[in-house]
């Protein structure tokens, strides 16, 4: 068994940056899907939502699901999130909660949010990582 790297349709085409943005490991306990953390990237890098960390959340949220989407997954089958949030937008919870709530409403996965001085580009103001998603094979 070995891990299969998907493109999503929809998400920049990572690889040539040296990593996947989707992966698939089948186990004994059906394919663990793996997604990097997601962005307010469009398909052709450009941000989305520039200086607006709750536009961000809304846009890296949407990336997550096409990768998802592309497994046959959905955001309802996340168990949680990890998010890399800029040091100097923590304080904006607010509007991060609020991008969190259009989203998930009243059944949210867990959540950690975690303070980060820099992301891999200065626009980034938040980075949304799963938890693996686990599909039945069949």
């Amino acid at each position: 068994m070995s891990r299969e790297a998907r493109v999503t349709a929809g998400l920049f085409d990572s690889r040539p940056y040296g990593f996947s943005q989707v992966a698939i490991v089948p186990t004994s306990l059906g394919d663990a899907v793996h997604v990097s953390g997601q962005v307010a990237w469009d398909q052709n890098r450009t941000i989305v939502g520039a200086g607006d960390i709750g536009r961000q959340v809304a846009k890296s949220l949407e990336n997550l699901a096409a990768a998802l989407a592309s497994v046959g997954a959905t955001l309802d089958q996340v168990g949680a999130l990890r998010l890399y949030i800029r040091q100097s937008h923590m304080h904006e919870g607010k509007a991060i909660g609020d991008a969190l709530k259009a989203v998930f409403g009243d059944n949210p996965p867990c959540m950690t949010w975690i303070g980060v001085p820099a992301l891999a580009r200065d626009e980034f103001l938040v980075e949304i990582e799963p938890s693996v998603v686990f599909l039945p094979r069949g």
